[in-house]
């Protein structure tokens, strides 16, 4: 008599243990996109149009941070909005891929003391519908990530209010 179960058995145990690693892959998959729909809830911000104004209202993350994605010169990047930042701040790594060009060394006065960045400049920032031209931003080279700090250089052409976890951006349009 031998040990070794039966081949429809053995068949059976196979289909089990797939199935388990089908299970597993889908539940890491779909916990993976709700973390990150949770630290970013504004992947595909909603834009509402007004007589005079386009508005986007972006909801909060973790930590009552205000991220969305938008684009820089057409290419998708991740913002994280920062008011006390004076100018859009782009990590170097990032500002290679996108092809910005470093323009004249700056000094930058941050969280963790002196650096040098370098100035750039921004044909086109879309946040939503919402559709900024000629942003001056700072390349800098000593921010790790891919996040952009959108900063005052882009803020101070919006009017943005921030009411109970919701960010509100608005530009104003000329009426035709």
């Amino acid at each position: 008599m031998s040990d070794t179960p039966p081949a429809g058995q053995r068949a059976g145990r196979v289909m089990l243990i797939c199935a388990w690693i089908a299970a597993l892959a889908l539940a890491t998959y779909w916990f993976g996109n709700w973390e990150e729909r949770r630290a970013n809830p504004n992947q595909q911000p909603q834009s509402m149009h007004g007589e005079g104004f386009i508005e986007v209202r972006l909801a909060s993350g973790r930590g009552g941070h205000y991220l969305l994605d938008g684009q820089i010169d057409g290419q998708t990047v991740t913002f994280l909005l920062d008011t006390g930042a004076s100018a859009v701040a782009i990590p170097a790594d990032l500002a290679k891929r996108l092809g910005l060009t470093r323009g004249a060394p700056v000094t930058l006065k941050t969280a963790n003391g002196l650096s040098t960045g370098y100035r750039t400049h921004l044909t086109s920032l879309q946040l939503g519908e919402i559709q900024l031209h000629d942003v001056a931003a700072l390349i800098t080279p000593g921010m790790d990530g891919d996040e952009v700090l959108l900063g005052m250089s882009a803020l101070k052409q919006l009017e943005f209010t921030q009411r109970d976890g919701t960010l509100v951006l608005r530009q104003t349009t000329s009426l035709k």
